[in-house]
């Protein structure tokens, strides 16, 4: 959806990226929790399928992904809102005032 935006297509895509800053840091935070959490779980599942290991780390782990599943979400929802201001689809005072920064 950013590559959608008029914001894009003018060429300030360091405007968005500022705004879509901790959206991206914790995109990328959440797919390492849980590829990681994932690939211990079925590194002991492949060592010992007989019966469930669950270690103190993978405990850890899974609370801390989990964590990052609910911050995640939260901002995912909340640029889903934003990217819905139709302020970034159409020429307006702010966006040409922040383009006139970015030529300078």
């Amino acid at each position: 959806m950013m590559f959608n935006t008029y914001v894009f297509q003018v060429g300030l895509v360091s405007l968005l990226l500022e705004r879509f800053r901790a959206l991206l840091i914790l995109s990328a935070l959440y797919l390492t929790l849980s590829i990681c959490l994932h690939c211990w779980i079925m590194n002991l599942r492949w060592m010992e399928s007989n019966r469930f290991m669950w270690t103190s780390g993978l405990l850890a782990l899974f609370v801390f992904q989990r964590l990052g599943a609910v911050l995640y979400y939260y901002f995912y929802k909340r640029t889903t809102e934003y990217l819905g201001d139709p302020r970034l689809y159409e020429d307006c005072p702010w966006l040409r005032d922040a383009f006139a920064r970015a030529r300078q």
